[in-house]
C-alpha cells in the first residue's frame, strides 16, 4: 500500500511511495505528529538522480523490519533537496558541522523542534568500512532519545546559530576595490591542476562560474585550458553531447553518470565565452552539442526543461554511456578503428570492462557520422530515468544560456527556445496572485519560489531582452526586480534571504552565499540588480546589489573557487565605476559589440568590429552627454549615425534607446545611461 508519498509530484518522493517506510513530505502534519507523540523526526533528503540514494533504499527503506522500527520511533520525512533548497541547506550545514563532510543522501535526526541532533548521508546495511549499520543508527538514537532527551534538546539549539549561513554577516566599511580581483586570480592559480585542468582533485566539479570570471578578467590559461579538457574527457558525453555532474577522477576521464540540467546551462554559457574569447571553433561546437542535448533530451511539450537524467539504467550506473570495443565495432564498421583511436577505447576499458569514451586520439573527418551512428545505436538500451519537474531557477539558467548563444551565434532556434521556455516559466509557474513558483509537473505547480528562481530569471530575461530587444522581456525583468527587492532584501544589514518574507517558517531564515555548484541567490540577484541599474539609472537596485557585495567583497576573493559568480558581479560593479568596460550586446550575426565607457558625466559608445579575440578598429566613438535625447539624436546624425527615431522612445518600463547602424547596415542597441 502506497505511504503518504503518493499524492507528491516530486519524481524522487515517488520514488519511494511504495517503500514500507511510512514515509511523509516536508510540512506541518509531519512535524504536529512529532511533536504529539514526542519522538524524533529522521530528515531523509535526497534527489531522483542520486545513485547513493538508490543505493539506500534497496539496501534498507525497503527492508519491512528496517521500516518497522523506523515507524515505531521516528516520525520518516522524505525531502527532494532540489524542490526544497531551504531545508537541504539548513541540515546540509548540520551534518558538515558535525562530520566534517556532506552529501547525498543526507539523513539528519532532528527533535520535534527541528533542531539536528545527529546527521550523517550513506550508512550501509552492515557495519563495513568504518561505518556504522544503519540499524545501529537507529537503535543509537531512539536510546539516546529514550534516555537523554532533555540532554539532546539542550545540546541541539548550541548549533542553531552556526545554520544560518550569511545571515549573520554584517557589511563592510571598506571599500570595494577592483584589485582584489587580481588576488583572486592568483589564488585560482594557485590551485589550478595544469596537467588536467580545473582545480582540485578527485571528485572533480565543472566550475562554470570560475570559468566565467577568469575569461572576464581576460585570463586565458586555466580558463580555455579547462574548458578543453573537460570537453575531451569522459565528463563530457562524446556521443549525445552533455555533461555529467562531476568525475571520480582528476583526468574528467569516468564521470558520475547522472546530468543535471543546471550544469550544462551553465557550461553552455561558458563554452560560448570561451569561444567569443578565443575563437577556438571546438568551443563553439561544445556547446553547441550541449545545448542540442538539452533541446533532445530534457525540453517537455510546452517548452520547459527537466531537471536531470540518472546515473543508473536497469539499475546499473553508466550503463546505457559505455561501450566495449565488440559493440564499437558491430555498430561503426569501416569507421571503428579511427573511432576506437579517437576515443580512446581499449579491450580491458576504464569502467567495469567497458569504455567511457573520451575525445584525445586523433579526430577523425567522419567525426560527425561516427556520433550519429553510435547515437542510433544507443537509443534502443534502457534510458536512465529522467526527473521530469521543472524547477523555475534551473529553467532560467536554460533561458540564458539558449538566449546568449542564439544572439551570439546566429541560432534562432536558440533564442527562440528561450523564448518559449521563459513564456512558459512566466505563465505557467505563477500562483492565483502571480507569485513565482518553484516547481511544476503534469500541469501543476506548487511551492513557494526562492530567491535563486527570481534572480537567475532575472538574469535570464535581461540576457533574452539583449538577444530580442522585446520591451516585454525588460518589462518581466523589473518586475522581478522590484519583487526581489520587496520580499528578500534585508533592510538592517543588506544583502538578500534565501527565501520570502511570507515563507514558511523554519529553524532558521539564512543567506546563502556559495557559488558552488550553482551561482547562489545572492549573488544572481547581485549581478542581475547591477545590470538592471545600468539600464534604467535606478539607483534603488544598484544600492540593494550593492549592499550584497558589501556583506563579502573582503571574503571572496581569499576563496574565489565559492565565489565566482560573486567576483563577476564586483567586476561589473568596479569596472562601471572606473575603467574602461566592455558591454557584450550580442544581435545579429554576433559579430559586434558595443563598448560603454564611463567618462565624468559623458558616456562614450564604441561600436567596435572585432575578429575572435581582438578588435580590428573602431568605426564610430560618441559621446552622450545630454539628458535630452533630441540634442543626441541630432548630436548623432550630424556624425553621419544612422538613427531609428520611431523605436527610440519605447517609454517606460523601457529605458530611452538608439538603434544605430554601423557602416554595413547592421542595427546595434545602445542604452542612453547619461
Amino acid at each position: 500500500m502506497p505511504n503518504r508519498l503518493a499524492g507528491e509530484t516530486s519524481p524522487y518522493l515517488l520514488q519511494h511511495k511504495d517503500n514500507p517506510v511510512d514515509w511523509r513530505p516536508w510540512g506541518e502534519e509531519a512535524l504536529a505528529e512529532a511533536r504529539e507523540r514526542d519522538v524524533p523526526l529522521l530528515v531523509s533528503i535526497g534527489y531522483s538522480a542520486c545513485h547513493w540514494c538508490h543505493v539506500m533504499e534497496r539496501e534498507s527503506f525497503e527492508d519491512s523490519d528496517v521500516a518497522a522500527y523506523m515507524n515505531d520511533h521516528l516520525v520518516c520525512v522524505k525531502v527532494d533537496r532540489e524542490e526544497r533548497p531551504d531545508v537541504d541547506a539548513i541540515y546540509m550545514d548540520a551534518v558538515q558541522a558535525m562530520t566534517g563532510h556532506g552529501g547525498w543522501p543526507l539523513n539528519a535526526f532532528l527533535t520535534p523542534e527541528q533542531v539536528p541532533f545527529y546527521a550523517g548521508t550513506y550508512f550501509p546495511p552492515d557495519s563495513r568500512g568504518g561505518l556504522p549499520s544503519w540499524r545501529m543508527v537507529l537503535e543509537a538514537v531512539a536510546d539516546a532519545w529514550k534516555k537523554r532527551r532533555e540532554e539532546i534538546r539542550e545540546g541541539g539549539e548550541r548549533i542553531v546559530p552556526r545554520l544560518r549561513g550569511g545571515a549573520t554577516l554584517a557589511p563592510s566599511a571598506q571599500p570595494i576595490d577592483g584589485r582584489s580581483l587580481d588576488a583572486a586570480v592568483a589564488r585560482l592559480r594557485d590551485g589550478y591542476d595544469a596537467p588536467n585542468g580545473g582545480w582540485g582533485g578527485a571528485p572533480k566539479f565543472p566550475a562554470a562560474s570560475v570559468i566565467d570570471l577568469l575569461l572576464r578578467r581576460g585570463e586565458t590559461d586555466m580558463s580555455l585550458g579547462t574548458l578543453r579538457a573537460m570537453a575531451s574527457g569522459g565528463i563530457n558525453d562524446q556521443v549525445g553531447g552533455g555533461f555529467a555532474r562531476y568525475s571520480v577522477d582528476a583526468t574528467w576521464t569516468v564521470p558520475h553518470f547522472e546530468k543535471m540540467l543546471y550544469d550544462n546551462a551553465l557550461l553552455a554559457r561558458a563554452y560560448l565565452h570561451g569561444f567569443l574569447v578565443s575563437g577556438d571553433a571546438v568551443l563553439r561546437r561544445t556547446c553547441e552539442e550541449t545545448l542540442d542535448f538539452l533541446l533532445r533530451e530534457l525540453r517537455g511539450p510546452e517548452g520547459g526543461f527537466a531537471s536531470a537524467l540518472d546515473a543508473d539504467s536497469e539499475g546499473v550506473e553508466g550503463r546505457y554511456y559505455v561501450w566495449t570495443l565488440d559493440q564499437l565495432r558491430g555498430e561503426l564498421g569501416d569507421l571503428a578503428d579511427q573511432a576506437i583511436a579517437y576515443f580512446g577505447a581499449s579491450e580491458r576499458g576504464n569502467f567495469d570492462g567497458a569504455n567511457v569514451l573520451e575525445a584525445r586520439g586523433p579526430e577523425p573527418a567522419e567525426r560527425e557520422e561516427i556520433r550519429r551512428r553510435l547515437l542510433a545505436a544507443r537509443g534502443p538500451r534502457v534510458r536512465p530515468g529522467l526527473d521530469d519537474k521543472r524547477l523555475t531557477a534551473w529553467n532560467a539558467l536554460a533561458i540564458a544560456a539558449l538566449a546568449d548563444a542564439g544572439a551570439a551565434l546566429d541560432r534562432p532556434d536558440y533564442v527562440e527556445a528561450a523564448a518559449t521556455c521563459a513564456d512558459f516559466v512566466l505563465t505557467d509557474l505563477r500562483d492565483a496572485d502571480r507569485r513565482l513558483l518553484r516547481t511544476y509537473k503534469d500541469g501543476t505547480a506548487r511551492l513557494n519560489a526562492y530567491l535563486e528562481d527570481h534572480a537567475f530569471l532575472l538574469e535570464a530575461l535581461l540576457v533574452l531582452y539583449e538577444a530580442t530587444f522585446e520591451p516585454r522581456w525588460f518589462a518581466e525583468a523589473r518586475a522581478t526586480a522590484d519583487a526581489i527587492l520587496a520580499r528578500f532584501a534585508d533592510p538592517d544589514n543588506g544583502g538578500f534571504f534565501s527565501t520570502s518574507d511570507d515563507h514558511e517558517a523554519l529553524l532558521t531564515r539564512r543567506k546563502d552565499l556559495e557559488d558552488a555548484p550553482i551561482p547562489s541567490g545572492a549573488s544572481s540577484a547581485a549581478f542581475g540588480l547591477l545590470r538592471l541599474a545600468a539600464l534604467t539609472g535606478e539607483q534603488a537596485y544598484e544600492h540593494a546589489a550593492v549592499s550584497q557585495l558589501r556583506l563579502v567583497h573582503e571574503l571572496a576573493p581569499q576563496h574565489p573557487q565559492a565565489f565566482g559568480h560573486l567576483l563577476a558581479a564586483i567586476d561589473f560593479y568596479t569596472g562601471k565605476l572606473g575603467f574602461e568596460k566592455r558591454l557584450d550586446v550580442p544581435f545579429g550575426n554576433g559579430d559586434r559589440w558595443v563598448e560603454v565607457a564611463p567618462a565624468g558625466a559623458a558616456t562614450t559608445i564604441a561600436i567596435v568590429k572585432p575578429r575572435p579575440g581582438e578588435a580590428t578598429g573602431i568605426e564610430t566613438r560618441i559621446a552622450l552627454s545630454s539628458s535630452d535625447i533630441d540634442a543626441d539624436h541630432a548630436d548623432l546624425k550630424a556624425r553621419g549615425v544612422d538613427v531609428d527615431d520611431e523605436v527610440s522612445r519605447m517609454g517606460d518600463p523601457v529605458p530611452p534607446m538608439f538603434f544605430l547602424r554601423d557602416q554595413d547596415g547592421n542595427k546595434l542597441f545602445v542604452v542612453q545611461t547619461s
